[in-house]
């Protein structure tokens, strides 16, 4: 698989209503972000289920004949969807049965979320997983399960969390990058000033969520020139 350089967050405690989240990703879309993850701490179920179905029905999931005839497969499969240049890949955060419920592509799942396993036996193989760890022993451990990606943060000190990880600095994503051959985002505190030493260390992609609340399209736009 592979990741885009830039990895959006689009956060319900910044955008806390559908209209909001909706228009930030729709700039963020028409900016060339192929791939959102939908993050939501602080709303129940039946509200987050309700907002990610609104994100699959302003972005279907492509009908592209040549692109999945050129992939091998049948079915559609998500691993292929999220790597065609015509859909855009949704990722749920935490919520492997929103996910299903929501019809996303994929997954993201922290430490104190379902075993990565747990999550793959639910959302089957053909989804994206992806799996945040703060340290060498937590990554390790991911590496060695169904994974389609692993993140390492926090990078930089983040207010994204309320009891954050320890920081573990650009040295920290070089370890994790000799620790793993699988895809690598770094999370925590980037931003445009920061993000090309990021992908430098190893990384390759940056999740960012706060650099992108104002104005989405422009700052995203941003950070494509910057990382390109």
């Amino acid at each position: 698989m592979k990741l885009p350089r830039l990895y959006p967050i689009i956060d319900a405690s910044f955008s806390p209503d559908l209209h909001s989240i909706l228009a930030a990703a729709e700039q963020l879309v028409n900016s060339g972000c192929t791939l959102l993850q939908y993050r939501n701490k602080s709303d129940n179920a039946r509200v987050m289920l309700q907002r990610a179905r609104e994100l699959r029905r302003l972005f279907p999931r492509s009908e592209n004949p040549h692109f999945f005839q050129n992939q091998g497969e049948v079915g559609h499969p998500r691993s292929a969807i999220c790597e065609d240049p015509d859909s855009v890949c949704l990722i749920m955060n935490d919520r492997a049965d929103l996910c299903l419920g929501a019809d996303f592509d994929g997954v993201h799942v922290g430490q104190d979320d379902l075993s990565p396993e747990s999550v793959r036996a639910i959302v089957g193989p053909h989804r994206w997983l992806g799996v945040s760890t703060h340290n060498p022993e937590q990554l390790r451990e991911a590496d060695l399960t169904s994974a389609n990606y692993l993140a390492i943060g926090p990078v930089f000190a983040t207010s994204s969390k309320q009891n954050p990880d320890p920081v573990v600095g650009l040295e920290g994503v070089r370890r994790a990058r000799a620790l793993t051959r699988k895809p690598l985002v770094a999370i925590g505190g980037i931003t445009r000033a920061n993000a090309a030493s990021v992908i430098e260390a190893g990384a390759d992609s940056v999740a960012v969520i706060s650099d992108l609340v104002r104005e989405p399209g422009k700052s995203a736009e941003e950070f494509f020139r910057i990382l390109r």
